[in-house]
Parts: C-alpha cells; sequence; structure tokens
C-alpha cells in the first residue's frame, strides 16, 4: 500500500506535546501497512483485528496500546492510505471520524 503520508506521523512523535512514545508504534504500522495489499476492508482487519472499519472507506486504529487513534481513508483500488487524524483518545472525540 501506498501511505499518505508519513510526515503526518513524524510531525505528530515530534511534536511538543510529549508523543515521543509513539514512535515505535507508528513505525510498525507504517511498515505493516506499506507491505500490505488490502483489496477490501476485511483485508485490513485480517492484519489489524482490532481496527473499526467505518463508513466512507475510514478506518481506525488502535496505536500503542490503544492510547492514540489513527484515522484513515482508504483507495482500495489504487492501493492507496490516506492519513487524515493520529490524536489521543480525547482528541479523538472531538473528530466525527466518518467525516474528517
Amino acid at each position: 500500500m501506498r501511505i499518505i503520508a508519513k510526515r503526518t506521523l513524524r510531525l505528530f512523535w515530534e511534536g511538543s506535546r510529549g508523543r515521543s512514545d509513539a514512535r515505535r508504534a507508528l513505525e510498525d504500522w507504517h511498515s505493516q501497512v506499506r507491505a500490505a495489499d488490502w483489496k477490501t476492508p476485511a483485508d485490513v482487519k485480517v492484519t489489524f483485528g482490532d481496527a473499526s472499519v467505518l463508513k466512507g472507506s475510514r478506518v481506525v486504529f488502535n496505536i500503542c496500546g490503544n492510547k492514540y487513534r489513527l484515522i484513515t481513508k482508504i483507495n482500495y483500488p489504487y492501493r492507496v492510505v490516506y492519513i487524515r487524524f493520529v490524536g489521543t483518545h480525547e482528541e479523538y472525540d472531538n473528530v466525527d471520524a466518518e467525516t474528517i
């Protein structure tokens, strides 16, 4: 899969809010997704069983032992994963995961 964009993840763990603990988990997620070839949401669930599949081709991943949330939009025919949001549970509660 092609991921747009790793820079978003890097800015998150390098940010001033002390989220460096997310670096390894996000790099692992990135590595697994790059190696994947997802054709359907069911394929995502095979790789990440605890991921939540939402409407609008959105998928929510639990990161760093469920401390953080990562929302993506996946274009399955083109094998592209767009990072739409990464943040804490509190920050996640303030966004609409199906439209972000």
